[in-house]
C-alpha cells in the first residue's frame, strides 16, 4: 500500500486509472422579500434571539415502513436541540405549530427561469415532498421541497456535463455550537427559498469538477435573482472511484476548496479498498467475524493515560474491544496526517457525542501509553491471542456502549470496503464523517399542500425574462478579444450589463481595456478600500467615450478612475479632459524612447531574474516615468526591445 500522494503531484491519466467520477449538488439562496412556506422576512439574520424550544428528535417510518439509515444513526446520539429563535424572523410554522402557506411565487418564477437556463425539461406539476433531517436543523424534522425540473445539461469543454434535477426548498437553520449531546441553532435563515442544482457524476478530475461549480455559479448569478456573499451558497461534493461508492462532502462553503478535498477522498476510497482487500486475503469476512468485548474499568484503575484517569474519576466506563484480523492496518495512512484509527475516533464522536481528544486507544498505536503488563490483563478479560488487535473507549456509562457498537459496526464496514457516508470538508482539504448517506426512506409526500400546476402561459413568461446564457456571452466576449478567464468574471462579478452598455457607446475603445478596468482595477480598489460603487455607469460611459475619441491608453483610463475614487464621486467631461495629459505621442514613440534610453544610466538590482529581463525592467520604469499617460504601454515596450536588442516578451499588455 502506497502513502496517500499530495494534491498538485498527480496527473489526469492517473485519476482516470482510479475510476475517479464526481457530480455536484449546489444549493443557491433565491434573492426573495419573503420566505419559502411562510411571510417571515427572507435575509435578515440577526444574533439576538427572543426565546429558546428544546426539542429532541425521533425517526418516523416512510411511506414502504422502513426507517433511513441516517434517521436512525442521529436517534442513537441522543442530541438535545435548542432552538433560538427571533420574533422577526421565525414564526409559528416553522415551529410546526400552524399550516404552510402557500409556495412564493417569486420564488417559483426564479427557479423556473434558472431550469430553462439549464435546458431543464420542466414539470407539468409541482408536488411538494417532505424530507427528514433529524441533525436539528430543521425544528420540524423535515424539508419542504419540490422539484422543478429533470434532465438538463450545459457545456463544458467540448461535451455536455448532465443535469440531473433541480429542486426548490427551504433553507434549514444555522448552527450556533455542537457540544457533546447539545445542539444549537439559530433560526433566522430557516425557510428562505433555496434551491439544488444536482449534476450526473461528469467530471473526471478535482479541477473539473470546481470549473463545473464556477460554470453552475454563474448561472445562477446572471439572473441576477440570488443572493451574495459569505453563506449564500454552499455545495455538496459526491465522489466516488472504481470499486467505491458515493460519497458526499457536505458543506462546501467555497468553490476553490474543493480540487483538493475531492482529491484526498479520491485516494481515502482507494486505501480503504486496498484494507478491504486485505482483510479477505486474512480470511475475515463479516458474517463469522466476532468483536469480543469487555468492560475494563477495574483494570485501568490506575491509570498512566491521563484522559482515561480523568474519565475513570468522574465515573466514566471503559470498554474494550478486539477486532481480530486487524493487525498493522488501524495505522494505514487514508488521508495526509490521518490514519485509519481516524475514522473510529470519528464515528465515536459523531455517534456516541465523546468529543474531547483522543476518544480512542490501540493496542497497535499506543501501547506504551499504559502500564506495563495492562494490555495483557486487558487481552485476558476479552479472550484473545496476543496477535489481535485492542481499542479501549471511554465515557459515560451509555455513552461508552455507543462508542464500543460504532467501533464494531466502522469495522464490519471495513470489510466491505467504502461505506456510504456524508463526511464534512476540514481546513486542510482533508474530511471527517458527519453521518451515514441518507437513502430514499426520508422522502414522503406531503399533504398539507397541493399540487401546483406550471401553466403554458406561466412558462412562457419566464422565458421572455431569460438572460444571455454565460457561455454564449463568455464567447460573444472572447470575440471581442477578451480574454476568457476576464469574460468569466465580467459575468460573475455582475458587470456584464454595464460592459455592454459602453461598449455600445464607446466605439474606438478596445474592449479588453474596458473588460481590464471593470474587473481587475475595480477589484484591485476595492482591496485598497475605495469607494468603488460610488462610479456611476454614466461615468463609466463618458470615461471609455473619451478615451476612444481622444486615444487615451490605459495609463490615462487608470489615473482618471483613481482620481474620481480619490475625490469620491463621478467627474465629468470636463474634468476628465482637463486631468488628462495635453498631447499623447501618436508619432515618434521609438524617437522618445530611444533618446530616454541613450541619457539613462543603467543601475540593475540583483535578483533571480536573468540579466537580459532586469535590463528591460528598469529600462521600461525609467521610459514610463517620462511617457505615462502619453503613449500606449505595448508601443513603449515594443521600442524598449527593439533598442535593447532583446526579444519579445511573451503575452501582451491591454
Amino acid at each position: 500500500m502506497s502513502e496517500i500522494p499530495l494534491f498538485g503531484t498527480v496527473g489526469d491519466e492517473e485519476y482516470a486509472a482510479l475510476g475517479f467520477r464526481c457530480g455536484l449538488e449546489v444549493h443557491q439562496q433565491l434573492l426573495t422579500e419573503r420566505k419559502l412556506f411562510c411571510r417571515c422576512p427572507a435575509g435578515v439574520y440577526c444574533r439576538e434571539y427572543d426565546a429558546e424550544i428544546l426539542r429532541h428528535m425521533r425517526p418516523t417510518l416512510s411511506e414502504l415502513g422502513e426507517y433511513d439509515g441516517t434517521a436512525l444513526m442521529e436517534f442513537k446520539t441522543r442530541k438535545n436541540i435548542i432552538y433560538q429563535l427571533n420574533f422577526e424572523t421565525v414564526c409559528t410554522y416553522e415551529m410546526d405549530d400552524s399550516p404552510p402557506f402557500q409556495i412564493n411565487d417569486r420564488a417559483v418564477d426564479i427557479t423556473l427561469r434558472i431550469g430553462m437556463m439549464f435546458n431543464l425539461n420542466l414539470i407539468d406539476e409541482l408536488h411538494i415532498a417532505r424530507k427528514q433531517y433529524l441533525d436539528g436543523s430543521i425544528p420540524t424534522g423535515f424539508q419542504r421541497t419540490t422539484i422543478v425540473g429533470v434532465n438538463g445539461w450545459m457545456p463544458y469543454r467540448g461535451r455536455k456535463v448532465g443535469i440531473r434535477q433541480l429542486a426548490l426548498e427551504e433553507d434549514s437553520c444555522r448552527e450556533v455550537s455542537d457540544e457533546g449531546h447539545m445542539r444549537t441553532y439559530i433560526g433566522d435563515r430557516l425557510g428562505m427559498p433555496l434551491i439544488e442544482t444536482v449534476t450526473e457524476p461528469h467530471m473526471y478530475t478535482p479541477h473539473e469538477v470546481a470549473e463545473v461549480g464556477q460554470l453552475i455559479r454563474l448561472v445562477v448569478v446572471s439572473t441576477a435573482d440570488v443572493r451574495r456573499g459569505i453563506g449564500s451558497a454552499r455545495q455538496d461534493v459526491n465522489v466516488s472511484v472504481e470499486g467505491g461508492t458515493r460519497i458526499e462532502i457536505k458543506g462546501v462553503p467555497r468553490i476553490p476548496l474543493i480540487p483538493r478535498l475531492t482529491h484526498y477522498e479520491a485516494f481515502r476510497q482507494k486505501t480503504l479498498l486496498e484494507i478491504r482487500d486485505e482483510l479477505r486475503a486474512r480470511g475475515v469476512r463479516p458474517d463469522d467475524w466476532k468483536a469480543p468485548r469487555a468492560d475494563v474499568t477495574g483494570v485501568m484503575q490506575p491509570c498512566p493515560f491521563a484522559p482515561i484517569a480523568k474519565a475513570v474519576e468522574r465515573g466514566c466506563r471503559v470498554m474494550a474491544l478486539a477486532l481480530p484480523g486487524f493487525e498493522g492496518l488501524l495505522s494505514r495512512s487514508t488521508q495526509p496526517h490521518t490514519p485509519f484509527l481516524q475514522e473510529f475516533s470519528d464515528r465515536v464522536r459523531v455517534v456516541a457525542c465523546i468529543q474531547e481528544r483522543p476518544n480512542v486507544l490501540c493496542s497497535d498505536m499506543d501501547a506504551q501509553l499504559l502500564k506495563p503488563g495492562q494490555w495483557g490483563k486487558i487481552q485476558k478479560a476479552l479472550g484473545v491471542g496476543s496477535g489481535d488487535v485492542m481499542i479501549l473507549v471511554w465515557g459515560e456509562p451509555r455513552d461508552a456502549e455507543t462508542a464500543a457498537n460504532e467501533v464494531e459496526i466502522r469495522a464490519i464496514d471495513a470489510m466491505k470496503g467504502v461505506p456510504s457516508e456524508t463526511r464534512q470538508a476540514l481546513a486542510d482539504g482533508t474530511n471527517g464523517f458527519e453521518r451515514i448517506l441518507p437513502g430514499p426512506d426520508r422522502m414522503y409526500p406531503d399533504t398539507d399542500l397541493p399540487p401546483i400546476a406550471i401553466a403554458s402561459e406561466r412558462r412562457e413568461r419566464m422565458t421572455q425574462k431569460l438572460p444571455e446564457r454565460p457561455w454564449d456571452r463568455i464567447g460573444r466576449y472572447a470575440r471581442m478579444g477578451v480574454p476568457e478567464g476576464m469574460a468569466r468574471e465580467l459575468v460573475l462579478c455582475q458587470q456584464a450589463e454595464m460592459f455592454d452598455g459602453v461598449i455600445s457607446q464607446a466605439r474606438g475603445v478596445k474592449p479588453s481595456l474596458v473588460a481590464y478596468m471593470l474587473v481587475c482595477e475595480r477589484k484591485n480598489a476595492r482591496r485598497q478600500g475605495l469607494p468603488v460603487d460610488v462610479l456611476s455607469v454614466g461615468f463609466w460611459s463618458d470615461l471609455f467615450v473619451l478615451a476612444g475619441e481622444r486615444g487615451w491608453p490605459k495609463e490615462v483610463v487608470h489615473d482618471l478612475m483613481y482620481q474620481a475614487l480619490g475625490a469620491g464621486r463621478d467627474l465629468t467631461r470636463a474634468e476628465m479632459s482637463a486631468l488628462a495629459p495635453d498631447a499623447l505621442v501618436s508619432d515618434g514613440v521609438a524617437e522618445q524612447v530611444e533618446a530616454i534610453l541613450r541619457r539613462a544610466e543603467f543601475r540593475l538590482r540583483k535578483g533571480e531574474r536573468s540579466e537580459e529581463e532586469r535590463r528591460r525592467l528598469f529600462a521600461m520604469g525609467t521610459v514610463m516615468r517620462e511617457l505615462r499617460g502619453r503613449a500606449d504601454g505595448r508601443a513603449i515596450r515594443k521600442c524598449v526591445d527593439r533598442n535593447l536588442g532583446i526579444g519579445a516578451p511573451e503575452g501582451e499588455a491591454i
